[in-house]
């Protein structure tokens, strides 16, 4: 009988966080979950500690998230991610200061897209069952082309936010809003189309 005694790494986390399979509390994917959020929180205290010019904010967030972030993109601090390795940032994106993305089940912000002061957006839920309560279950945020978000929104998980669309400011977002719709409340929902 042979088995696979690897240690998984950071590709075998996002391939099963990707997937949407469940990450078990004390499980070895958790363990690497918990080193991630380690650099995670080491590049964010850098980033908000000090002035950063716009490249130098935009090299950070390269050195996070693993991947270029598009030069058309601003951001401005403070930022907070305990994960940083499952965001990926269209042209032309604005995130205002204080928002906190939650990004272990994805999140895909699409071109044109801004983003309030103190977003926060969260991919993952915790097990009901108190005996699992400790397992973490990740579900994708997506942000379609030219979506606003307003100060102190919210984005639980799995949601899709259609293209155009406008979130009001303070609303909980718990389910997917159509295109070019404005929602507000909490639960948010559909008060009038953008035009």
């Amino acid at each position: 009988m042979t088995t696979d005694a690897r240690t998984p790494d950071l590709d075998d986390l996002l391939t099963a966080l990707n997937a949407g399979e469940t990450i078990r509390g004390g499980s070895p994917l958790h363990a690497v979950m918990h080193e991630c959020s380690q650099e995670a929180l080491a590049v964010t205290a850098e980033l908000n500690a000090s002035y950063h010019s716009p490249e130098e904010v935009r090299s950070l967030l390269s050195h996070l998230s693993g991947r270029a972030v598009p030069e058309t993109t601003t951001l401005f601090p403070p930022f907070r991610t305990d994960f940083g390795k499952n965001t990926v940032f269209g042209e032309r994106v604005f995130v205002n200061s204080g928002c906190t993305f939650q990004d272990q089940g994805g999140i895909t912000i699409g071109d044109d897209c801004l983003i309030g002061h103190n977003a926060l957006l969260a991919t993952l839920n915790h097990g009901m069952d108190p005996v699992h309560r400790a397992d973490m279950e990740p579900a994708p945020i997506v942000l379609g082309r030219g979506v606003w978000l307003g100060s102190n929104v919210t984005v639980l998980p799995g949601v899709t936010i259609g293209d155009g669309a406008v979130v009001a400011a303070a609303s909980v977002v718990t389910k997917d809003v159509p295109a070019n719709t404005v929602v507000a409340g909490s639960p948010a929902r559909v008060v009038r189309d953008v035009v």
